[in-house]
């Protein structure tokens, strides 16, 4: 896996993992908190403001294994889209996915293009005037969908498929491969945010604990992601163990068959590969 933090000052820290995850089908969303204060006082002119207002986690999750594949940490804008993209890209070794689906920010799209694409260059045809810019070609095999909400008066009333890249036929034929998904969705990751804020009281929406330090809301936030894939077990992932007639729990990790055990908190502290450099 990897972790991202990469903030507003447009630095990071990357950490690799030796075995990249069997991930088939992606889903991506961003969660939002803020560090020292809400956007609404934040003031960049200020000293003090610099590293401070809303703050939101870009997550790439392992639909099939509720894995955390990649996280960016930052400001809301299309480059830390394009950083999250990119370091799932890097993560899975550059596969395309069964499925790819996220909510209907447009960063998305333009980042998959992008980093899953190739860019093309027209040719010239000889006559007059400018040539035509060069545009990304996207490979026929990638399959990528959002999930459009309808609401009314705060509340989602119906929810429609959009395929972005792809045929629809292709979309229906990758969720039938699916062993989760019978439609286009991103409850996956939203459930994990859910778990995410339960589990890091500085997300919660209305607290008195939120972060006051960037560098550190950072950290915590690398730290809870992260573990959960080795530590806590997930109920819809347990297995029947026939041997000892009860139900086995399982971790992410150990469903993506990345660990054959559920790591206690000293142990993935201490694993050389889940420190950052």
């Amino acid at each position: 896996m990897a972790c991202v933090l990469a903030n507003m000052r447009g630095n990071s820290t990357t950490n690799s993992w030796l075995f990249p995850p069997n991930t088939r089908e992606v889903q991506f969303d961003e969660k939002w908190s803020f560090v020292a204060k809400k956007e609404k006082n934040y003031d960049p002119s200020r000293d003090g403001d610099v590293l401070a207002g809303e703050c939101w986690d870009y997550i790439a999750l392992d639909a099939e294994h509720r894995l955390v594949v990649s996280a960016v940490v930052g400001k809301h804008s299309s480059d830390h889209v394009r950083l999250l993209v990119e370091d799932f890209h890097r993560r899975t070794g550059g596969r395309l996915m069964n499925l790819m689906t996220s909510d209907e920010n447009p960063a998305y799209a333009e980042a998959i293009r992008e980093v899953y694409g190739q860019q093309v260059q027209p040719r010239r045809t000889g006559k007059r005037g400018r040539p035509k810019k060069p545009y990304w070609r996207v490979p026929k095999g990638l399959k990528y969908a959002t999930v459009h909400k309808t609401r009314k008066k705060g509340r989602v009333v119906k929810v429609e498929p959009r395929v972005v890249f792809g045929t629809r036929a292709a979309v229906r034929a990758a969720l039938a491969l699916s062993l989760v998904s019978t439609a286009v969705n991103t409850v996956f990751v939203e459930r994990s945010n859910g778990s995410d804020r339960h589990r890091n009281s500085r997300k919660v929406r209305k607290t008195y604990r939120f972060s006051k330090d960037w560098e550190v809301h950072e950290a915590v936030t690398c730290f809870t992601l992260y573990q959960a894939n080795f530590c806590c077990p997930v109920r819809t992932l347990r297995e029947w163990d026939e041997a000892a007639e009860r139900w086995q729990q399982r971790t992410p990790a150990m469903a993506a068959s990345l660990t054959d055990h559920m790591w206690p908190i000293e142990e993935w502290l201490s694993y050389p590969s889940a420190q950052c450099k």
